[in-house]
């Protein structure tokens, strides 16, 4: 016996392809015979082919196997025919987003019919109706954005002249304006905290998050050491800390040498942090400062003029408007932000993670998972319906478990991703993933979003400032490719956000070519894209369903043959030159089918785009071992280099931060 194919049919009809593979198909050889799951098909006496097709992840999977002890004349065309019928008769189908009128019925009215699991399950969530109003209002404006990246809203306007205010001479309000509240509010308390005259605007009611963060101890130990945080407050608002993290990727149907070990990560993400406590506590913090928070007020528009920042902003609850003005506007709104897609058009990100999921606060039984673990990555099967599914586990307090589900995803026109189909999946497949009763399940919160990313060629290819304009975070799409949301990013990057803003802050070096160096970027984690690129499915071109699997497990299998530290320092984005190269041609060496594999994934065109990433990690790494003594020199020039020269004092920290934290180096200019 001998497997002679192996594909996805991508449909979650499966009835329907067995009942086309049994009336409908016509073999161009050989007698068939229906079978409860396909059917046999008979070329000579003693040589059969086995056809049969099954389900998991809400999509149909279909092999062929030859029953002969030899070779069948014929038996490949047949395999490669059935391919090409199956291909053409169930074609892949995206997903588009119903267009509903929420003032004539309810959003569970009204995505009934589409999304029928959804809406019975967020009826379960306590603030159930407004989160699946969130998760249609964040999918919508993202369609938006990725069907009209060259004709984004023009939300900012920018004029060199200088405002009618300043003839007054009246000042700017506030020294910054953060618009967004979830990481806005972090990085807002710190440069309060610093003497600043601070505004936080937030759309939501203050406090909520549709997302649940997870970090290490060593990572937050940026905040506490900005002084934001104590290491008592610290331990505070930590909901739970697992003994180890679990990485995996199903392998069933690989060849043995495309097959891993399980990787462990018992210092990666293992700290689950209350994400509202945490909020408040920043809030406070904020608001004791001096700064204030305008919640549930939307932004609408920015002018920015030669001497401020000034934003229009609507009162949700009112109605009413309101307007405030600042020396800096920071743009902390997410992936969904229309300033980033206003001022980047189509340029703004290269990928996206849509993410959904659920806190549960319980219903599984103890045999299903030990509360002590996480799972880090995870997957349980192949690739289905044009995306390659991975599983997150957190655990949570008093038992709570934070469950997310997501795929790599390219964005398309055609394919913009969507999260209610995600929702839809999530809610009839997590029984496949851990055994659970769904109806025994206490669902706590609904938690979704979508992870952008951006493939980086150099440290200038992509634009976070502009004139009296940053954006951190999201907006700026500088996380790593991996694991890491903006939360991560941002906590690593803290310090150098915070040191470089406040240079420039002090010295009123609010032009775009100043702020455009506050950035956290790094050269480093820009040549790891290409790992989030072989993760990506393209649009509308049939992969082998195990290809993604078969990759994952051959990197992350060779991570768990080295040393803990090794894989630790790879996924927290501390690799260096030499281990990112001997990593790679490690791999390369183990499976030479991985080279061939990411090109049929990735295309030439981006491989050679790839090609520039590293050549540019490889020539910084060079200038980061020529000019090592730039960060020593930096610290020993502040004293006079500041006071006369501050342009090149920003420089200069940015240099230094660049050459040690952007080439996977701790640098603290303290």
């Amino acid at each position: 016996m001998k497997q002679l194919l192996y594909w996805e049919i991508p449909t979650p009809d499966t009835v329907g392809v067995r009942r086309w593979l049994q009336e409908t198909w016509q073999p161009p050889k050989g007698e068939k015979f229906a079978t409860p799951d396909g059917f046999r098909l008979r070329l000579a006496p003693n040589e059969e082919l086995s056809v049969f097709v099954w389900s998991v992840q809400q999509t149909t999977y279909l092999k062929v196997f030859r029953w002969a002890e030899r070779s069948i004349s014929g038996e490949a065309r047949i395999a490669a025919q059935l391919k090409q019928d199956a291909m053409a008769a169930f074609p892949p189908q995206y997903p588009e987003l119903p267009e509903i009128d929420l003032s004539k019925q309810s959003i569970f009215d009204a995505l009934l019919p589409h999304y029928p699991e959804t809406v019975k399950y967020f009826q379960k969530f306590p603030d159930g109706e407004y989160d699946l109003t969130r998760v249609y209002w964040w999918e919508k404006r993202w369609r938006e954005g990725v069907l009209h990246p060259k004709q984004p809203k023009t939300v900012v306007e920018f004029s060199q002249e200088t405002s009618d205010a300043s003839s007054s001479t009246t000042s700017p309000e506030y020294d910054l304006i953060y618009i967004g509240g979830a990481l806005g509010v972090i990085h807002a308390a710190v440069m309060a905290r610093l003497g600043y005259r601070v505004l936080l605007v937030e759309r939501l009611p203050f406090g909520r998050m549709n997302r649940e963060w997870n970090i290490s101890r060593g990572e937050f130990q940026s905040l506490i050491d900005l002084k934001l945080f104590t290491p008592e407050e610290f331990n505070s608002i930590i909901a739970c800390e697992y003994e180890d993290g679990f990485n995996k990727f199903f392998d069933a149907n690989n060849p043995p040498k495309s097959r891993g070990k399980v990787l462990h990560t018992p210092t990666v993400l293992n700290i689950a942090v209350d994400a509202e406590k945490l909020l408040k506590l920043c809030g406070d913090k904020l608001k004791a400062a001096g700064g204030e928070i305008w919640d549930e007020t939307e932004f609408v528009t920015a002018e920015i003029t030669s001497d401020r920042a000034t934003v229009n902003l609507t009162h949700l609850p009112t109605g009413d408007t309101k307007q405030a003005t600042a020396r800096l506007l920071v743009d902390a709104m997410g992936s969904a932000s229309p300033i980033a897609w206003q001022l980047n058009g189509g340029r703004t990100y290269n990928s996206v993670c849509p993410t959904v999921g659920a806190v549960i606060s319980s219903g599984f039984p103890s045999h299903v998972w030990d509360s002590r673990y996480g799972d880090v990555l995870h997957s349980h099967g192949d690739i289905s319906r044009g995306r390659q599914l991975i599983w997150e586990l957190f655990p949570g307090q008093n038992g709570e478990v934070t469950i997310y589900l997501f795929h790599y995803h390219q964005i398309h026109p055609e394919n913009p991703g969507s999260l209610l189909q995600m929702y839809e999946d999530f809610f009839q497949i997590l029984p496949e993933y851990r055994r659970c009763d769904m109806e025994q399940l206490q669902w706590r919160k609904a938690t979704f979003g979508y992870i952008p990313g951006h493939f980086s060629q150099g440290s200038r290819d992509r634009q976070v400032a502009w004139d009296r304009l940053v954006a951190i975070g999201d907006a700026a799409s500088l996380q790593s490719p991996l694991i890491f949301t903006g939360f991560g990013s941002l906590v690593r990057n803290m310090e150098r956000l915070t040191r470089l803003l406040d240079t420039a802050l002090k010295h009123d070096l609010l032009d775009g070519d100043n702020l455009d160096r506050i950035r956290a970027y790094q050269s480093n984690v820009a040549v790891t894209w290409l790992f989030s690129k072989g993760m990506m499915v393209p649009t509308g071109k049939p992969v082998a369903p195990e290809r993604i699997n078969s990759m994952l497990n051959v990197f992350f299998g060779l991570l768990a043959d080295e040393p803990p530290e090794v894989a630790d320092t790879f996924i927290k984005d501390r690799t260096s030159w030499l281990l990112f190269n001997r990593l790679a041609l490690k791999a390369a060496w183990r499976n030479p089918e991985l080279l061939a594999w990411i090109w049929e994934l990735a295309g030439p065109w981006d491989m050679l785009r790839w090609t520039g990433s590293y050549l540019n990690f490889t020539w910084e790494a060079f200038v980061g071992w020529i000019l090592g003594w730039i960060p020593r020199f930096s610290r020993w020039a502040q004293p006079w280099a500041e006071k006369r020269f501050p342009s090149l004092w920003l420089w200069l920290q940015a240099m230094s931060y660049s050459l040690t934290e952007g080439l996977g180096r701790r640098f603290s200019m303290q």
